[in-house]
C-alpha cells in the first residue's frame, strides 16, 4: 500500500495495480512460439510426405508437443493473475477473451474448410478461452486450493472415462471413451490443470512481493521479446507461412515416393478409429484389409484414386469380409 494512504483508509476500488512488464515473459512466451513452429514444420513435412505418416504424433515429437501446450497454458495462467489481480479489469478481460475466441472459431472454420478430416474443434486456443474463464474462479481462492484442482484435472482423464461424453458437444472435456481425430486436440481435461498451475505460481509471487525480484531475470533479445509480446498474431501467420514454404521447397526438391504399405496402413487406422473402434479392432481390420487388397492388386488402383473404395463392390466386399472375421475372432 502506498505511505501516502493511511492504514486506517481503504483503497479506493477504481484503484487497479499497474506492475512493470517482465520482459523475461515475453521472450519466454517467445521461445514456447518457436518451438510450436518446429513442431508443426514437423507435421508439415510429414503433410507433404517428407516423413513417413504418424511421425509428428509418435514418439519424442509427441511428447514435445504436449510439453509445448503445457507451457503455453501455464504462461496463460500467469499472466491473467498478472493482469487481473487482485482486482478483475472486466473490460480488459473480456476484450481480449472476444479475440482469443474470435481467432479459435476462425481456426475451426479454416481446419473444417482444408482438412475436415482432422479438424481443429477445440484446439490450444479453445482451451485458452475457456480455461481463462475457468481461472477467473482461481484468482483469489488459497494456492493450496488451486494446486489441488489442477492436479485433480490432470489425473481425471487417467481415473475416469465414459461413453456419455462421445458425443460431439461434449468432446471438449477429454473424457470421452473413443476420442475424436483432430489435428489439435486439447480437451479441458487434463489442460486445464496446466493453466490453474501457472495461476498458482503467479499467486504465490505476486502475494509474497517477489516479482520485483524475478523482474531481473534474463529477458533474451528484442526481437524474441517481441515475438511473445505479439504471441497470438505470431500464432495465428506463423502456420500458412510455413506450409506456403514448404508448398514450394515440394516444387523444387519433390518428397519420396510413399511407401503404398505404410500409407494405406496411415490413413486406415486414423478412419477407423475416427468411428469409434478400439485401436486393437483396426489395426486387425486395417492388416486384413491391405493383405486382401494386395492379394486382388487393389492397393495401387485404390491409392491413386482409380477406384472409390465406397463405390467399389470389391473393396466393399473385402471390407464386409474382415469386418465379419474380426467380429468372429475371440
Amino acid at each position: 500500500m502506498p505511505d501516502s494512504i493511511p492504514d486506517n483508509q481503504t483503497v479506493p476500488a477504481e484503484v487497479v495495480v499497474k506492475r512493470p512488464r517482465l520482459l523475461w515473459l515475453d521472450a519466454l512466451r517467445g521461445l514456447a512460439l518457436i518451438a510450436m513452429a518446429t513442431y508443426h514444420f514437423s507435421w508439415d513435412l510429414e503433410f507433404f510426405g517428407y516423413l513417413a505418416p504418424g511421425t509428428s504424433t509418435e514418439g519424442f515429437l509427441r511428447l514435445y508437443a504436449r510439453a509445448i501446450a503445457s507451457t503455453f497454458l501455464c504462461l496463460a495462467g500467469f499472466s491473467l493473475v498478472l493482469a487481473h489481480y487482485p482486482k478483475l479489469r472486466m473490460e480488459a478481460f473480456l476484450r481480449r477473451f472476444a479475440v482469443i475466441l474470435s481467432a479459435a472459431l476462425a481456426i475451426t472454420a479454416a481446419t473444417w474448410w482444408f482438412t475436415p478430416e482432422g479438424m481443429i474443434f477445440f484446439g490450444i486456443l479453445h482451451a485458452m478461452a475457456l480455461g481463462s474463464l475457468i481461472g477467473l474462479l482461481f484468482l483469489r481462492l488459497p494456492v493450496v486450493v488451486t494446486l489441488i484442482a489442477a492436479s485433480a484435472a490432470m489425473v481425471l482423464p487417467s481415473l475416469y472415462r465414459s461413453t456419455t461424453f462421445d458425443t460431439p458437444w461434449l468432446w471438449f472435456a477429454g473424457l470421452s471413451e473413443n476420442l475424436p481425430r483432430s489435428n489439435d486436440y486439447v480437451p479441458l481435461f487434463p489442460w486445464i490443470g496446466a493453466l490453474l498451475v501457472g495461476v498458482a505460481l503467479a499467486r504465490v509471487l505476486v502475494d509474497q512481493d517477489w516479482l520485483g525480484r524475478v523482474s531481473r531475470l534474463p529477458d533474451g533479445p528484442a526481437w524474441l521479446r517481441w515475438a511473445g509480446r505479439h504471441s497470438l498474431t505470431v500464432y495465428l501467420l506463423h502456420q500458412p507461412v510455413l506450409i506456403a514454404l514448404v508448398f514450394l521447397v515440394s516444387h523444387v526438391v519433390p518428397p519420396p515416393a510413399a511407401d503404398p504399405v505404410q500409407s494405406y496402413i496411415g490413413s486406415c487406422e486414423p478412419a477407423c478409429a475416427a468411428q469409434g473402434n478400439t485401436t486393437a479392432v483396426c489395426q486387425a481390420f486395417c492388416a486384413c484389409t491391405l493383405d486382401r487388397l494386395a492379394t486382388q492388386g487393389l492397393l495401387e488402383p485404390l491409392q491413386s484414386g482409380a477406384i472409390l473404395p465406397d463405390q467399389d463392390e470389391r473393396i466393399l466386399a473385402l471390407a464386409s469380409e474382415c469386418t465379419a472375421r474380426i467380429q468372429t475372432t475371440p
